[in-house]
């Protein structure tokens, strides 16, 4: 298989098996959430066809038992990962955030005091159950702490990198915050070797083949831990063309993945240092903003080749080229589920 099949086969888009959310999530590790739909549909095509009418209400669930969290973890943006994993990745990836978190703080004009004040607050408040953000910006603003602008965001990401603050369960369509201990128990000390080591297994399991910067990259972490991971496991792994994958890896004798309407922000996209294997370079202006935003698209040829959009609860196809017959019948079919999937 060449590297693109074996990338598409790591990300559960060939031959899906997971059965639940979870084990997608515990797959991929972490699933880019800052945009709420995007992180629902990046489950639904790598859930196994034996899951009978997929929803992303069994998303929503996840996060309402507390077997899902969301926070910021890498490369300081939201991601949805499982509980379990929380604790060990945090640790791994706050520590680079704090310096750019201080400095946000300042340009918000949001002073040391003033974001300290602003943490104890809102874990006061925490105490009493989950609270939306909206809720925490009434308090804070109600005792005078800035939450204009993009004062509050840094404020609760400051809450957050000190391990106190996550998003959980659902309350009116958004992921509420609770405090961390209430939601997942005492937290105790990371072993930051131990860390690096899974770190670098979970993310082959999801990403391989990949080199250490690719990880790096994902992770937002040091190269140099990157690297320390990947040394940790090196029994695991088998390295080809410069790239490691793990040695006990998927297998399929599908030659490609299926024809597949993604969401924003799929993980298929944020992976490794280049999308180029998977989306063409003159074609990412057309997925990728000029701020960032990464636009939904169409998977068809193990290649990205259009975007969409879902105006008026109606799925519509926006490809950069003109599709064969059979890519187009099967993209029917793909946004009745998508349809059916969101409800």
């Amino acid at each position: 298989m060449d590297v693109t099949t074996r990338r598409l086969l790591a990300q559960g888009l060939i031959e899906p098996a997971a059965a639940t959310p979870g084990q997608v999530v515990e797959t991929l590790l972490a699933v880019q959430a800052q945009d709420g739909r995007g992180a629902r549909l990046a489950i639904r095509p790598r859930l196994s066809e034996r899951v009978t009418e997929p929803s992303a209400s069994m998303v929503d669930a996840a996060l309402d038992e507390g077997s899902l969290v969301v926070n910021w973890l890498n490369r300081g943006t939201l991601h949805l990962v499982r509980a379990e994993d929380h604790g060990w990745l945090h640790a791994l990836t706050a520590p680079r955030q704090a310096t750019a978190n201080q400095t946000r703080l300042r340009q918000e004009g949001v002073s040391e005091k003033q974001a300290d004040r602003g943490v104890g607050m809102i874990v006061d408040r925490l105490k009493d159950g989950p609270a939306t953000r909206g809720e925490l910006k009434e308090v804070l603003a109600a005792e005078g702490v800035p939450v204009a602008g993009q004062a509050l965001v840094h404020i609760l990401l400051f809450a957050s990198l000190q391990g106190l603050i996550l998003r959980g369960p659902t309350l009116g369509g958004e992921h509420a915050f609770v405090l961390v201990e209430d939601w997942l128990g005492p937290q105790g000390e990371v072993d930051l070797e131990l860390a690096a080591a899974e770190l670098a297994r979970r993310y082959l399991t999801g990403h391989g083949p990949a080199t250490d910067r690719d990880l790096a990259k994902w992770a937002g972490v040091n190269l140099s831990l990157a690297r320390k991971g990947l040394a940790a496991i090196s029994g695991e792994t088998v390295e080809a063309d410069g790239r490691l994958e793990l040695k006990e890896r998927p297998s399929s004798t599908v030659a490609e993945a299926p024809v597949r309407l993604l969401g924003a922000f799929d993980p298929v996209l944020h992976g490794w240092t280049d999308r180029a294997w998977i989306l063409p370079d003159e074609e990412t202006r057309k997925v990728v903003t000029t701020n960032g935003i990464f636009r939904p698209t169409i998977l068809a040829g193990d290649r990205i080749v259009g975007t969409w959009t879902m105006p008026s609860g109606r799925v519509e196809l926006a490809p950069f080229g003109k599709l064969d017959r059979e890519t187009v019948a099967a993209l029917e079919v793909e946004a009745e589920m998508v349809t059916r999937y969101l409800g």
